[in-house]
């Protein structure tokens, strides 16, 4: 997942990149009289990792333009909070200053998602980023035989 502009910047230009390779090793392996079956089953991994790297870009764009997922279960809670500082145009190290930690700590806690924190942490995080949430509980129907 892109956390900072700067990887946002850097993801982009190397999909600009990836896509030239990409071009190039075409070219390379027809030249070298591959037939196109066997050409793209060669390049086959290249093109996955530049299609992963879209997504995640893709998904950046659309956070910065505050259009988040909803949180179907409170595993996917990490993400969105990560998803809600970049919509905010806030730094990993500006969210630091405002909860009184340092920013390795906060990158550590965005590179698990927030996994395994507690509620009360989790409230901070929402605090000092000015969030709220609504949590609307759906029970599941259980079906007996």
């Amino acid at each position: 997942m892109i956390k900072t502009e700067s990887a946002y910047r850097e993801a982009v230009e190397k999909l600009v990149q990836d896509k030239k390779f990409i071009e190039l090793e075409k070219k390379r392996l027809k030249d070298m009289g591959l037939e196109n079956d066997h050409i793209e089953l060669a390049i086959q991994p290249y093109i996955s990792f530049h299609e992963q790297l879209k997504e995640e870009v893709e998904y950046y764009e659309r956070i910065k333009r505050g259009e988040f997922e909803p949180v179907v279960n409170l595993r996917t809670l990490g993400r969105t909070l990560i998803a809600y500082r970049i919509y905010c145009g806030m730094s990993q190290q500006e969210l630091a200053e405002k909860l009184g930690v340092s920013p390795s700590q906060v990158s550590r806690d965005e590179r698990n998602e927030y996994y395994g924190a507690t509620i009360e942490r989790i409230q901070n995080i929402m605090d000092a980023m000015n969030m709220t949430s609504i949590t609307k509980i759906n029970p599941i129907e259980i079906f007996s035989a």
